[in-house]
């Protein structure tokens, strides 16, 4: 089964992070990100722009589009990754690995009820 492993964090900090500091979190998780390659279990993964590049479409009657992420939270969506996992236990341990590599904030995850890869090239 597919499970989405949302990645919040508090944006101001991560954004306040050194080209260094991001840089190692980011090779730690490509470790993580590189076992579960090589277990052919990794699907699509990103990294979201920060919420100030966000727009919301609110969908009201006309439809609103505002600047800016859609609700004020401490801890922001700052990524994704999709990953195939026999159960909610397995997709734990995932998420504890990506915990390791990049301490704080949460993660969230949801099994995928749908997943249309589309044809977009990165």
């Amino acid at each position: 089964m597919l499970y989405a492993i949302l990645c919040y964090h508090d944006e101001d900090l991560v954004g306040s992070w050194t080209q260094e500091q991001d840089a190692a979190v980011m090779q730690k998780l490509a470790v993580v990100q590189d076992k579960l390659t090589r277990q052919g279990r990794l699907g699509p993964v990103a990294r979201l722009l920060p919420t100030t590049a966000a727009t919301t479409l609110r969908k009201e009657n006309p439809p609103v589009v505002l600047d800016g992420p859609f609700a004020e939270t401490k801890e922001q969506l700052l990524g994704f990754y999709i990953v195939d996992c026999r159960n909610l236990d397995e997709a734990l341990d995932v998420a504890r690995d990506l915990g390791a590599a990049n301490p704080g904030g949460a993660y969230e995850i949801r099994p995928v009820g749908l997943l249309n890869p589309g044809g977009l090239k990165p």
